[in-house]
């Protein structure tokens, strides 16, 4: 799965085989709207990645920061996609953070379903009434 001889992959490619976003359409999105950065630079998506490229990457949910260990083009299972890249330690600890805070200070509107019900617009016109 993992080409050594091939070193001109596209990160766009190597972003998808890594399994970072589900398509490559995604991941050139990404790309373009600056979410993925080289060694702290913007780039574009026909850049090609090279070992030991530090890529910074944000997809919405979480942020990595991983280095480039080997090169494919091709997705394959999700065990030989973690053989592509190593994750930095300052970049585990943030996304553990960033998990223990999400679960322990939910985001208020995440207890609204849909439009209030009867008993919830008499509550509400009791309040504004007072």
């Amino acid at each position: 799965m993992v080409d050594k001889e091939d070193n001109n992959v596209r990160i766009d490619k190597w972003l998808w085989a890594a399994r970072f976003f589900k398509t490559r359409s995604l991941a050139t999105d990404a790309i373009d709207r600056g979410r993925v950065r080289i060694d702290g630079e913007p780039i574009k998506p026909a850049r090609n990645v090279k070992i030991n490229d530090k890529i910074v990457i944000d997809n919405g949910s979480d942020r990595w920061e991983v280095i480039v260990a080997a090169i494919s083009g091709t997705r394959g299972p999700a065990p030989v996609a973690r053989t592509l890249y190593f994750e930095t330690d300052e970049s585990i600890a943030k996304r553990e953070n960033n998990k223990t805070a999400r679960r322990l200070f939910p985001e208020p509107s995440m207890d609204l379903k849909g439009r209030p019900t009867k008993r919830d617009r008499r509550a509400i016109s009791r309040i504004n009434d007072e």
